[in-house]
């Protein structure tokens, strides 16, 4: 869904860092930026500020990011925003894992963040219709829903 209006971006990362990080870079790219530190906090931000795109790290405390995208994904109300996985784990499996919870696409973290912003914009302009996409890897550490 291409947007004309700065889109609004969900950085859900429990390390404080991470988050001011990805928000200050995103801003910079013309995206407006909510956070969440946690899982449950995320379900409650995307529902309070309709995000249209939801960066979430799998690693995270109260609900890990895994659960807090099968609820995204399960909630009529946030269904349709596409959620990037975002985690410092590389492990063979994990990008797979992370479609079946219902991630649009997957990038491994540390990522540049023009990386970051690409592949954003990318899902953003995705057909909305394209549910049926799958992960593949790219040497840059992204894995992309195509």
């Amino acid at each position: 869904m291409k947007k004309t209006a700065r889109s609004r971006v969900l950085v859900v990362d429990d390390y404080a860092d991470a988050r001011e990080m990805y928000s200050e870079y995103l801003q910079f790219s013309g995206f407006d930026v909510v956070e969440a530190a946690n899982g449950m906090e995320a379900l409650q931000r995307a529902v309070e500020d309709r995000p249209d795109i939801i960066l979430m790290d799998l690693s995270l405390p109260v609900m890990d990011g895994w659960e807090a995208t099968r609820r995204l994904k399960a909630d009529g109300r946030t269904a349709n925003i596409p959620v990037v996985a975002l985690t410092g784990h590389a492990l063979a499996g994990i990008s797979e894992g992370a479609m079946r919870a219902g991630c649009d696409a997957f990038v491994t973290k540390p990522c540049l963040p023009e990386d970051l912003v690409r592949e954003i914009r990318k899902v953003l302009d995705a057909p909305a219709g394209a549910a049926q996409r799958k992960l593949r890897r790219s040497g840059k550490h992204v894995k992309a829903i195509v």
